[in-house]
């Protein structure tokens, strides 16, 4: 019997213990979490959310009667390297060197804007009886290919600036000849350093960048022409 009640006192006293330990773990936990609130808080307090902007260019002009337009042209979404896709903006310090900013995003692919972009031009120049986007379906007589070279901030050559590169060839589906083609560079100057500005800069270089890539637009494919270098 005494033994019985040993064996008792023994298992409350364990289970007390374990009681207190877990209690003092908790109240570890607790302190480590205020320690570490307050730390945040004494660095700053807010916590950042990431910033999200978007490439915007004026909308081209209505596309004139395409009286004498009979082609049909499709664009593929424009390819651009991996770094320029992963949604970061991308800033250089060096020619070697390609950096991201932490916050500050694009809110849509820049890949998808350009594609679009052309799109629109195409179909405002006129030259072309219709202009969509490739989907794979018969009845295209030419597909437009591009890629987006560069988009990013250039910070060692003196000054912030911008450089958009774009390069696209034009294809006839029956031949798989090349029948145009054409490769462009722009670099735009930024007055403020900060973020806004640049992505501002960016919308007026890449504006640039695409005029100079379709001009002149690829008039002679419409015509009939079979080998059309824009360079």
């Amino acid at each position: 019997m005494m033994r019985s009640n040993e064996r008792k006192g023994v298992l409350a006293r364990y289970g007390v213990r374990r009681c207190r330990m877990k209690m003092k773990r908790t109240l570890t936990t607790i302190v480590l979490s205020l320690a570490a609130l307050m730390i945040l808080s004494s660095c700053g307090g807010k916590v950042r959310y990431p910033s999200y902007y978007t490439l915007n260019l004026p909308a081209p002009p209505d596309p004139p009667a395409a009286e004498n337009a009979h082609t049909t042209v499709a664009v593929r979404e424009f390819r651009a390297s991996a770094y320029l896709r992963q949604g970061a903006i991308a800033y250089k310090p060096s020619p070697e060197q390609i950096g991201f900013y932490a916050y500050d995003r694009w809110a849509i692919n820049p890949c998808d804007f350009v594609t679009n972009s052309v799109i629109e031009r195409l179909r405002a120049s006129g030259h072309f009886a219709h202009v969509k986007l490739y989907d794979g379906r018969p009845g295209i007589e030419y597909v437009l290919s591009g890629r987006l070279e560069k988009l990013e901030e250039i910070d060692y050559a003196g000054g912030v600036k911008v450089e958009v590169a774009i390069s696209a060839q034009m294809t006839n589906l029956a031949s798989g000849l090349t029948v145009w083609t054409n490769a462009v560079s722009e670099l735009g100057d930024v007055n403020k350093p900060d973020v806004p500005a640049v992505v501002t800069e960016m919308n007026r270089t890449m504006e640039r960048a695409i005029e100079k890539l379709l001009t002149p637009m690829p008039a002679d494919v419409a015509a009939g022409s079979t080998a059309v270098d824009g360079r």
